[in-house]
Parts: C-alpha cells; sequence; structure tokens
C-alpha cells in the first residue's frame, strides 16, 4: 500500500467514523474490527440498529432467512443483552443454507457482539479475525493499529478467563471492556517500542565501539592504550569533520564586473574544503526528541537509523505527512538543532518561482541557490533545509516552479553537479539534508514524491496532553516576558477541562485552550 493510498484510507475511515457517532452510518464487521465507534457510540445502539435493519429485510423478503432467524432478530432489537446475541448466533449455525442471508457477516459480528459484552471465547476468536486481516493487508511491517488490537483482544480473553476460574465477578459491560482493552493495546505498543529502543541503543553502543577502535588505530594505539592515552576527541560531539568536500572548484564569466563580484562573495569556498558536521551522541539525541515528541518515536527512530556508522550528519530527502496542527514542522526544526545542523526555514506556501534553485545574475534580482547561501553562510558543506508545506507551492511557471528545481537538488547523482544560475558554475550540494512537511501529498508531484522517504507524522493523543500542556505553558508565559516559573503546573479542575475539549490531535487548538487557560487564571487573580 503507498503512501496516498493509506492517507486517503485514512480520511475515508475518518468520515465514516464521524457518520458513525451522529448516528448516520452502521459500521460494517470489517469497520468495527479495525476500531470504529458503534452506531452512536454505544453498544447497545449499534445492536438494535443492525437487528431491526437486519429483520426488517429478511420480512420484506422472505427469502432472505427463516422464521427462527427473523424471531431472533426481532427479540434482540427489543432486548439487545448478551444472551440473546449468543442465541442469535446458535440459531444461524444450526439453519440450513439461509438463501440470500449474510450469515459469515452476522457470525462475525454476534462475535464481535460479545466480545464487547466480555465473554472470553468471542474475545480469542475476534483476536483471530483481526490478526488474519492484518496478514491479508500485507503491512506487518508498518505494525498497523490491527495489531494491536488483535493482541489486546487475545490477551484479555486469557485474562478473563483466569478471573473466571478464580471466581473474581466481571462486569459484563462495554465501558469495561474498552477500558481493559485500551490499556492492554497500549501495553503491548509500549513493550514493541521499547524493544525497539533496546535495539537501536545496542546498534548505537556497536557503532561507537567500532569508532573507538578506528580512532585507537588512526592514532596507532594498540589494545593495551589506556584511557589516559586517547584524546579527548574520541567522544563524539557535534563538531566539524576534518575531512571536507571541495563545493566550488570556480566562478563561471569571472572577467566580467558581475562574474568578479560573485568571485569576492564566494572566496572562501572556491577551491577549498569544507567541512561537514559529524553526528551527535545519537542516543542523546534521541531522549530529548523523544523526551518532546513522545508521540513521534518511530519518526525519531526512522532518521536516525540512517545515520548510524556515518562520519557526518546525513538522510536521504525527507518528506513528514500529518494533519494540521500536529507538530511536523516544530519536530524538523528541533530535529536539526539537536543533531547540530544549522538550518533554513523556507514556507512554501503560495511560492510560484524557481528562487530555491538560485536566480540567474543577469537580472537585477540575481542570487545564489538556498542551499548555497546556506553553506557559505555556516560554513558546513551539510547545513538542513526545511521545505514547509511543500504541497501549497503556486503551480504558475512563468517564472519557474520550485517542485521542478527541487527533482534535481533531491538527485544525488544531479545534486554533486548542480548548476546555480547566479555562481554559472557546478557545485556539489549532495550532502545537504532535506526536510520537507505537508498535509497531504496529493499535490505533491510523484516525480518528486519518488526522490524522497514519505514517513507519515502522527497525531499526538491525550496521553500527550500533560507534557505538551505544560511546554505550552512556559513557552506562552516566557513570549509574555515573563520567567517560565511562573508556569505553575495544571491543576485537577484545569487538566478535566483541557481533556473534554482536547481529545487530541491539533496542537495549535491545544495552544488557543491553554491561552484561555491563562487568561481565565488571570482574571480569577484581579481583585473584585
Amino acid at each position: 500500500m503507498n503512501i496516498d493510498d493509506g492517507i486517503d484510507h485514512d480520511r475515508h475511515f475518518q468520515r465514516r467514523l464521524a457518520a458513525a457517532v451522529a448516528g448516520v452510518h452502521l459500521p460494517s464487521e470489517e469497520e468495527l474490527l479495525r476500531g470504529m465507534s458503534f452506531f452512536k457510540d454505544r453498544l447497545v445502539e449499534d445492536v438494535r440498529e443492525y437487528a431491526g435493519r437486519m429483520g426488517r429485510a429478511a420480512k420484506k423478503r422472505a427469502t432472505l432467512g427463516p422464521a427462527s432467524i427473523i424471531a431472533c432478530l426481532d427479540e434482540l432489537a427489543v432486548d439487545p443483552c448478551l444472551e440473546a446475541v449468543t442465541v442469535l448466533e446458535e440459531v444461524i449455525a444450526e439453519a440450513e443454507n439461509p438463501k440470500r442471508f449474510p450469515v459469515a457477516a452476522c457470525r462475525l459480528r454476534c462475535r464481535i457482539y460479545r466480545a464487547w459484552l466480555g465473554d472470553e471465547d468471542a474475545m480469542a476468536q475476534v483476536a483471530a479475525e483481526a490478526a488474519a486481516r492484518v496478514f491479508d493487508d500485507g503491512r506487518l511491517d508498518g505494525l498497523p493499529e490491527l495489531t494491536w488490537d488483535a493482541l489486546a483482544w487475545g490477551a484479555l480473553s486469557v485474562r478473563i478467563a483466569g478471573w473466571k476460574d478464580t471466581g473474581v465477578a466481571i462486569a459484563a459491560s462495554h465501558t469495561r471492556t474498552d477500558h481493559e482493552l485500551q490499556r492492554t493495546r497500549q501495553q503491548f505498543r509500549r513493550s514493541f517500542q521499547r524493544a525497539v529502543e533496546r535495539e537501536l541503543e545496542e546498534r548505537l553502543a556497536e557503532s561507537d565501539v567500532k569508532k573507538a577502535e578506528q580512532k585507537d588505530e588512526d592514532f596507532g594505539l594498540g589494545s593495551e592504550a589506556s584511557d589516559s592515552d586517547i584524546d579527548d576527541e574520541s567522544v563524539p560531539s557535534p563538531r566539524p569533520s576534518t575531512d571536507g568536500v571541495v563545493i566550488l572548484t570556480g566562478v563561471g564569466n569571472d572577467t566580467t564586473s558581475e562574474g568578479k563580484k560573485v568571485v569576492k562573495e564566494f572566496a572562501s569556498l572556491i577551491g577549498k574544503p569544507v567541512p561537514m558536521r559529524a553526528p551527535p551522541d545519537l542516543s542523546l539525541v534521541r531522549e530529548e526528541l523523544v523526551a518532546e515528541f513522545p508521540y513521534a518515536a518511530g519518526i525519531v527512530d526512522a532518521l536516525l537509523k540512517t545515520m548510524i556508522g556515518r562520519d557526518h550528519v546525513w538522510l536521504r530527502p525527507t518528506l513528514l505527512v500529518g494533519s494540521p496542527g500536529c507538530g511536523k514542522t516544530r519536530f524538523a526544526r528541533r530535529f536539526a538543532e539537536v543533531v547540530g545542523l544549522p538550518y533554513e526555514l523556507v514556507p512554501c506556501g503560495g511560492l510560484s518561482d524557481s528562487a530555491i534553485g538560485g536566480t540567474a545574475r543577469r537580472w537585477s534580482s540575481g542570487e545564489p541557490s538556498i542551499p548555497i547561501m546556506s553553506i557559505r553562510r555556516h560554513g558546513i558543506a551539510n547545513p538542513c533545509m526545511i521545505l514547509d508545506e511543500i504541497e501549497k507551492v503556486g503551480t504558475n511557471r512563468n517564472n519557474g516552479n520550485p517542485h521542478d528545481v527541487l527533482i534535481g537538488l533531491l538527485e544525488n547523482e544531479t545534486a554533486q553537479r548542480w548548476h546555480d544560475p547566479y555562481v554559472e558554475s557546478h557545485c556539489n550540494l549532495s550532502n545537504v539534508v532535506w526536510l520537507m512537511t505537508a498535509n497531504s501529498v496529493g499535490p505533491v508531484p510523484s516525480v518528486l514524491r519518488d526522490r524522497c522517504r514519505t514517513l507519515r507524522f502522527p497525531d499526538p493523543g491525550p496521553d500527550d496532553l500533560d507534557m505538551l500542556a505544560q511546554r505550552i505553558l512556559q513557552r506562552l508565559y516566557e513570549d509574555t516576558g515573563h520567567d517560565r516559573r511562573w508556569a505553575t503546573p495544571l491543576d485537577g479542575a484545569e487538566r478535566a477541562a483541557l481533556g473534554e475539549a482536547w481529545p487530541g490531535g491539533s496542537i495549535r487548538k491545544l495552544e488557543r485552550l491553554v491561552e484561555g487557560l491563562i487568561a481565565a487564571r488571570d482574571q480569577a487573580q484581579v481583585p473584585q
């Protein structure tokens, strides 16, 4: 499944989810397995609606099912309880080839109902159904949400069976099952994430050992060398590496007055190796970024894995796709800062020319490409270019188009010999780090997407509220000139109010809510 199909499917699912909660759409069995809410967000309403619809259809078309099934559906519509669901499933199983009746779908729905009502056998069956669909999707590498559901249902069925064996009373309720399911799902997710973290830490440790051994060889140190014999430079830090890359060998038309001016501008680069920023301690980078973006730990790991064993910071051009306000732009900036890269943030909304790749010097507005200006400004060969909302560039090609320019800049072979129209010479821009953000990938040309690694940036959830709210509080107090220590933590009432108003999603919405909270605090302190 490509990223476009996945995003379109997510949007379709969210639209149908909203319709189900509003009581407009009755979810299918497949949608219920994949986590869609029940009709009107209540199990009882879903049971009644389903039984009523199936019963009316069966009566309208007598061939749809035998009278016994119709009677069970009528009973279920009146009394949507576990016993009535169980009876319906048994009658369907015993009926002899009911014509045109959706036997498999109805039995699956009955199992789903029984699972939510606390039946451990049904939970195990639902776990098997969910697992089968994970394999059918062919998305095991992506570990979709359905994976955690399958594991949670299976574990919950065993746990509840154990409770019954010990005589513990089980409340057969949708609310209780939902609570246990959510908690078990999160336990599996966190356990998996911790396993990934341990693997990453082990790889980072192996990388550090190899670097240290290589440095020993470079200094002529044997295995018997003591710690005092090794220079402090063996400690990884965000410093320029000693080796460099020649970015520019000369300037075109350097005998003209304009050419001489350009030679003077780029004297620090012409024919000289430019250092590249070496990676810092990646384990510390991960710790800092995950602390700030706990909901994006998978993105952090995906980016850092590409730098293991490298002597300089480098990433394949990466496109972060996420919903508006999920924090992907701030993440891109913080990633560059934490790994020690200077960056240029280029807002692409409405950008409708080829200025990213430079403008010819014969024009009064002539200027170099943004990457080479950044290299000259910061003195390193691998600065970071952050292109924000890349999907919103203008489509007019009268003065060029950013998408067309980026095709060459993102291709390693052409980036090594990028012809800058201002310098009028080839420049080596192959070490520049490119990070892009987008709310959707639809408007981004496929030829550009093919040159990027596309990562789905997740939305923060309710579990991230405390951390995000406190950071927003501190930032808002600092913006008004106050000490961040004035940002006292949320009390119970404030936390509950934010939790009701913000179920997750846009951080911008949460910022507005926190601003309102600060205003309410200030007003409460004003003497009456």
